[in-house]
């Protein structure tokens, strides 16, 4: 499980660093792909293929189920951390999550999201605004 928030600097080879106990949960190979909002989420390879298998097992139209998987196993790269706990991230994931200098880590419970620092100030602002309603809905 992962949880917390941690602030990095990007590297200028577009490399972070995630945190020590995330990489141990992770070991040495991550999925790194394009989240649903505009982040980048990385998993690991358990993970992944969890995610894989839930989709493959979903009852949706063969077209939507190609279009679906395109759109997440299109957009993903596999990565090893160097020595010093670093993943690269790739220029397209970058682009697509608006990644620049500072990026926040989240832990997400079965994932690790990456956000661009203003983008996460305003994706936490809604979430924290929409949480108590949430969690008020589901009787916790």
């Amino acid at each position: 499980m992962f949880f917390g928030e941690y602030s990095y600097k990007v590297d200028e080879k577009g490399r972070v660093p995630l945190p020590p106990k995330f990489r141990r949960e992770m070991k040495e190979t991550v999925i790194l792909a394009r989240g649903t909002e505009k982040c980048i989420d990385i998993y690991s390879p358990s993970e992944w293929k969890r995610l894989a298998d839930t989709l493959a097992a979903k009852a949706v139209t063969p077209a939507n189920l190609r279009k679906l998987n395109r759109a997440i196993f299109g957009s993903a790269f596999s990565a090893s951390f160097d020595k010093q706990g670093r993943i690269t991230l790739l220029t397209p994931l970058r682009s697509y999550a608006g990644i620049r200098d500072n990026v926040i880590v989240v832990g997400v419970n079965n994932r690790v999201e990456l956000w661009d620092e203003e983008l996460w100030k305003t994706e936490k602002a809604a979430d924290d605004e929409q949480a108590s309603q949430i969690m008020e809905s589901l009787e916790i």
